[in-house]
């Protein structure tokens, strides 16, 4: 059983949803935590789609939940990432940049 724990969406001064080299683009910084760094990676990527109004997060789910992968838009781009312990033992941010 998968139980949600803590997703996070961090918005504040440079961060949050700002327009990316061309139109059409989104950057957002999300975090997620879990027992494990693939947990916590796997709860910060699903807090960028879920973010962006929830696009792909079905099929997202569905596939086999590969952090990086976003269905339903033509790019999808791990810009930073960084996991430390915190949260319930690991916390993953992820600054991503996502094209409609």
């Amino acid at each position: 059983m998968r139980t949600l724990l803590k997703v996070v969406v961090i918005a504040g001064a440079g961060l949050g949803m700002t327009s990316a080299a061309h139109a059409g683009c989104s950057r957002l910084t999300t975090a997620g935590t879990a027992g494990d760094k693939g947990g916590a990676m796997v709860q910060a990527w699903e807090a960028q789609l879920q973010a962006r109004g929830w696009k792909g997060w079905g099929e997202f789910m569905a596939t086999g939940m590969k952090v990086g992968t976003a269905p339903g838009y033509k790019k999808a781009s791990i810009n930073k990432q960084s996991c430390k312990p915190g949260g319930i033992g690991t916390e993953c941010v992820i600054t991503a940049t996502l094209c409609d």
